[in-house]
């Protein structure tokens, strides 16, 4: 069974630095020629040679977030495991070093790190939701289920939590409910699958799936319930192409009222002619 990989979208503290990717160079193409500003009515002040200026250092958490962003993650683990020392009631600390063992693998660690901070803190539903993708890709998705729930508690307004939610309820065959979630997650922020999601670096969103057909026929009814055509019509031809059996469903589901008699929907329906033979 196919399998979409696992997204974990950590956005970090993003610095005022510039730096290029592995393998990616500073200079795209050949050097333009840019012809030099010069300012006709303000006159540059006379530079003070006795100034000395000094550049702030990186503090260890901005270090450690910008190996994050570069994705050395062994390094970034490195220093998040010396303020965890320095600090061992921070949740955060303890929340971050648990994401840079988390994207090396070691899960068991991870979660040892995520528990921790939960418990320093019971009200940081970031640490709680990380508990529940370590669940999830453990597949004991009842566990991530109420995970999740916990996270939900404390923090219903983040769109995330819903859409991590709706994913275990999905892998644990519960179409329904995981319809609901994913209501909920777009109700809260239409974009949700155009951007990675993350609020604070600190939280992780779990996009793997099996069923891939199923899953974009299910994204395609929460799209048509919130009244978006376009993203509707997006998922309908991903499930589609992935072979869904049930499309046909379409015609008769009631989510899918409001768009159903629309020329592209009724495109998507519309079987796949003989090969050789023109539509």
């Amino acid at each position: 069974m196919s399998r979409i990989p696992v997204a974990f979208p950590v956005s970090v503290l993003l610095l005022t630095l510039s730096i290029p990717c592995a393998g990616q160079s500073l200079v795209e193409g050949p050097e333009k020629p840019v012809a030099p500003r010069v300012a006709q009515s303000q006159p540059q002040a006379p530079v003070d040679s006795s100034v000395i200026v000094v550049k702030p250092e990186l503090t260890e958490e901005q270090l450690a977030d910008l190996y994050m962003a570069r994705k050395d993650y062994r390094e970034a683990a490195q220093v998040y495991k010396r303020l965890t020392d320095q600090n061992p009631q921070n949740p955060v600390y303890l929340n971050k070093l648990g994401i840079a063992l988390h994207q090396q693998a070691a899960l068991g660690q991870a979660l040892k790190y995520y528990e921790r901070a939960s418990k320093a803190d019971p009200s940081y539903a970031d640490a709680q939701n990380n508990i529940g993708t370590i669940w999830y890709q453990r597949k004991k998705y009842g566990k991530a289920i109420k995970a999740y729930h916990k996270a939900i508690s404390i923090r219903a307004d983040v769109a995330v939590l819903h859409s991590n939610l709706a994913y275990a309820y999905f892998a644990d065959k519960k179409y329904e409910n995981a319809i609901a979630s994913f209501r909920q997650a777009l109700a809260l922020d239409p974009q949700l699958f155009e951007h990675n999601g993350s609020r604070t670096g600190s939280l992780l969103q779990d996009r793997s799936v099996e069923d891939r057909g199923r899953f974009y026929f299910l994204l395609a009814k929460s799209f048509a319930e919130a009244g978006n055509l376009e993203r509707c019509l997006i998922y309908l031809r991903k499930a589609k192409d992935e072979g869904y059996k049930e499309l046909s469903a379409v015609r008769t589901d009631p989510s899918f009222a409001a768009v159903v008699k629309d020329p592209a929907i009724q495109e998507v329906l519309a079987p796949k002619p003989p090969d050789g033979t023109q539509p």
